[in-house]
């Protein structure tokens, strides 16, 4: 293939297919053009930049070496794909990232043929490939899984419970593990890489084959002797015992930025006749950016920023961030309270955690991306006497549900959930999106679901929940700044199950849990211009419900609304089968329920997304006038 010195080596890869005409010495030139395009992309954009600095190298080896989308290449979580979407077929579009109509931030089977599984959540990638290993063996094709996993998500219990059943992949099942922290690799060096395409040759690997089979027909003793003499070479060299023991070949490790070690080791690789191999590779986020190279966080998820400078765009001031209002009150109600402590899974400052960590060290624990276990260990600690604080997004709380059912709920064992990021979240799209906690909480005896309406109410509740000992419960809040309000200084315990009005009216009662009580406040003031009295009540609780003042309302007006900002069977369904149970609807009350689309919403702004949902205080006017002019009496649950 003949190349203009004067063109970019990446004007002429628009596909996977395009860099495999490449010859291998011009791999270097055309990864140092990918780290370029994306930090120019992701400056205009925002997003994840330090994790896909680091796997520039690996992105551009991997398609050289092995046939996608033949061969299925799996990223985990995805947040690091972004120099996998330029080289297939994306390049143009990388301005749009996580914008509206845009591409993902994540990896997306309707986007392209080179994303054959959509990630947003950790450790589910090498059980991916092997699904797509074992059906390709099972139809005698020759593609393999590929899984690219960081060291960090390795930390969930899924990622092993894939490796030990690898075996069934045969030689088609490629794990490559990432590691960018040096958390478990010894120092790279020319040995490390010698060694590492040695014992991932073809030779070698025949050889090995051959001892294994000659070692069985010795004596047992002298088998085993034979055995363990081989794992402690290959342990001593290159750390490789506990892939070993789950079934894998090992390999490395290897440097991650060196193309002249990554090819022939995938090559290699690619062409091994033995079973499921992994291939440690060592990297480092924000690879060749030197800002992000310099970075405590590494650059992990960036503002829009100035590409020479590295100085990123700063948000407006204004209200401190719903997790931060929490992190403070945690810490101060810890003060007081030498039995709370709190947990958190791989997010300690996402999750506002941070300061209680610097205050309380003793108290806090990172359980790494690990829910499930993060859960039952608060259960543990429940059970001991202690109050534990579980702070899991909203979307990763999913990962769970088991154990808040089994360990948490049916022990009625105290322990509290703090649920970050409720609610629709823009830019991460459908794959972060808090739809669905007060759906699966709220149908659990036992559980106590709150909803904070603004800061101050997420203080009270905070308050309320550490002195909450005869159960589990939980209260969610959205991503962001908060609306401004004063926040208390000295916090309320809410009675459990008690709502409150905030505005009365006559005609219309609007019933919202959460933060669209601002949207319904709008509304009100839209429905009072168009003479409809409406009363504005923040319920608090989406379980249990406050009953008293819900039959106060149905009494009293002709039309109720509950407005919530979560997926169907949440405060809506609790309301209407009060009302049906308790017979309110016989003299022809008008209900009407709005929540979230029945749909995975894609990523967009969040005022875009609440638009599209229909949740803004339009709609709820709307919802309310189509309800007068609705001729029938009864029950109906309808979004607008």
């Amino acid at each position: 293939m003949s190349i203009n010195p004067a063109t970019p080596l990446l004007d002429t890869v628009d596909t996977p297919h395009d860099l495999r005409k490449l010859q291998p010495g011009e791999l270097r030139q055309l990864a140092d053009e990918v780290r370029s395009e994306m930090i120019a992309a992701v400056g205009q954009t925002g997003g994840h930049l330090g994790s896909g600095l680091g796997v520039v190298e690996l992105s551009v080896a991997i398609h050289y070496v092995f046939n996608t989308p033949d061969d299925r290449l799996i990223w985990d979580v995805g947040h690091q794909a972004y120099p996998h979407k330029i080289l297939t077929g994306r390049r143009e579009r990388m301005r749009t990232l996580r914008q509206g109509g845009g591409l993902s931030g994540f990896t997306k089977r309707s986007e392209s043929e080179y994303d054959p599984f959509g990630a947003a959540h950790s450790s589910t990638s090498i059980s991916a490939a092997l699904g797509f290993a074992v059906a390709n063996k099972l139809a005698g094709k020759p593609g393999k899984g590929i899984a690219v996993i960081g060291d960090g998500a390795m930390s969930a219990g899924m990622a092993y419970e894939a490796m030990n059943n690898a075996h069934a992949a045969g030689n088609r099942l490629v794990v490559i593990l990432n590691d960018n922290d040096m958390s478990i690799a010894p120092p790279v060096g020319g040995l490390s890489h010698y060694l590492a395409r040695l014992v991932s040759s073809r030779p070698f690997l025949e050889l090995r084959d051959i001892a294994r089979k000659i070692s069985r027909r010795l004596p047992e003793p002298l088998h085993k002797a034979a055995k363990k003499t081989d794992e402690f070479a290959r342990g001593m060299a290159m750390g490789g015992t506990l892939f070993e023991e789950l079934g894998f070949y090992y390999v490395g490790p290897i440097d991650g930025h060196n193309l002249e070690q990554l090819v022939p080791v995938l090559e290699n690789v690619r062409d091994a006749a033995e079973g499921p191999c992994l291939i440690h590779v060592v990297t480092q986020k924000g690879k060749g950016y030197g800002p992000a190279e310099a970075a405590a966080d590494k650059y992990h998820g960036v503002q829009k920023f100035d590409v020479i400078t590295g100085q990123q765009v700063k948000s407006a001031g204004g209200p401190p961030a719903y997790q931060n209002v929490f992190g403070a009150q945690l810490a101060k109600e810890a003060e007081t309270d030498p039995l709370i402590c709190a947990i958190t899974a791989a997010m300690p400052s996402g999750t506002g955690l941070d300061k209680f960590a610097a205050a309380y060290p003793e108290r806090f624990f990172d359980v790494g991306i690990a829910e499930q276990h993060g859960v039952t260990f608060a259960a543990g600690l429940a059970a001991q006497g202690m109050r534990p604080f579980c702070a899991i997004y909203s979307t990763f709380l999913q990962r769970a549900f088991d154990q808040v059912v089994h360990d948490v709920a049916i022990q009625n064992l105290p322990v509290r959930f703090a649920i970050d990021r409720a609610g629709l979240v823009g830019a991460d799209g459908a794959t972060h999106a808090g739809s669905f906690d007060v759906t699966y909480l709220a149908t659990l005896p036992n559980m106590v679901v709150m909803a904070a309406a603004d800061e101050a109410e997420l203080v009270h509740m905070t308050h309320t929940a550490a002195l909450h000992d005869s159960g589990p419960i939980a209260f969610r809040y959205p991503r962001g700044n908060g609306t401004g309000v004063a926040l208390p200084e000295i916090p309320e315990r809410l009675e459990i199950g008690k709502g409150r009005i905030v505005r009365h009216g006559s005609k219309v009662a609007l019933l919202s849990l959460g933060t669209r009580l601002g949207e319904a406040l709008k509304a009100a003031d839209q429905l009072e211009a168009k003479g409809l009295s409406t009363t504005v009540a923040d319920l608090r609780f989406a379980k249990p419900l406050d009953e008293a003042l819900i039959r106060s309302l149905m009494a009293s007006h002709d039309v109720i609304v509950t407005v919530e900002e979560g997926s169907i069977g949440g405060l809506g369904a609790h309301v209407l089968t009060m009302a049906s149970d308790q017979g309110l609807t016989d003299a022809g009350l008008k209900i009407r329920t709005m929540r979230l689309p029945d749909v995975f919403q894609d990523h967009d702004s969040p005022d875009k997304q609440y638009d599209e949902a229909g949740l803004n205080a339009p709609q709820i006017v709307d919802t309310v006038l189509k309800a007068l002019r609705h001729n029938s009496a009864g029950v109906t649950e309808a979004r607008a």
